[in-house]
């Protein structure tokens, strides 16, 4: 069951597993541009999946996820959220992060729905994370039971330090 702040929740859509395929999406930036998964072309791609950017479990996860794993050349990491991307905007200046993508899934909530993350109760998105390799395919994923907790970041750092470079 999942849970937010210890109330259960509905997520829409339907949950991945390792080894599927990632589907394709359509999120906009931070620009307010449309942009889709296929605009990545790194050969691993992590889509780091938060509620809100403005709460302090949400920001130390994507703080950790972006200093911890951006230290490879053949890695990109996505921040996604259903935030507005203005206040994504916003988050990343005072984050003073640098090279950070935010998406926001606010519009059209495609990305939640092929991914199973949109929350029905809130419109959020539920806390998850996404390891694909250059096929696509889901190598390591994390779907978070309470929203209010953290992801399990030693076991996600330690599976991608381990990935095949290039």
């Amino acid at each position: 069951m999942k849970t937010f702040k210890h109330k259960p929740i509905t997520l829409f859509g339907e949950t991945k597993k390792r080894g599927d395929i990632a589907p394709d999406f359509r999120a906009l930036n931070n620009k307010g541009e449309f942009m889709s998964l296929s605009d990545f072309k790194a050969r691993y791609i992590i889509i780091n999946v938060v509620p809100s950017l403005d709460t302090t479990v949400c920001d130390r996860q994507t703080r950790t996820v972006n200093t911890e794993l951006v230290e490879r050349d053949d890695l990109t990491v996505l921040t996604i959220s259903n935030d507005l991307p203005y206040a994504q905007a916003r988050w990343c200046g005072n984050a003073g992060l640098k090279n950070v993508i935010t998406l926001s899934d606010y519009l059209e909530f495609d990305f939640g729905k092929k991914y199973g993350t949109l929350i029905k109760e809130y419109k959020l998105l539920a806390r998850s994370i996404f390891v694909l390799n250059e096929k696509r395919e889901i190598i390591y994923l994390e779907y978070v039971d309470e929203m209010s907790q953290h992801l399990n970041y030693d076991e996600l750092i330690a599976f991608v330090r381990d990935m095949p470079k290039d």
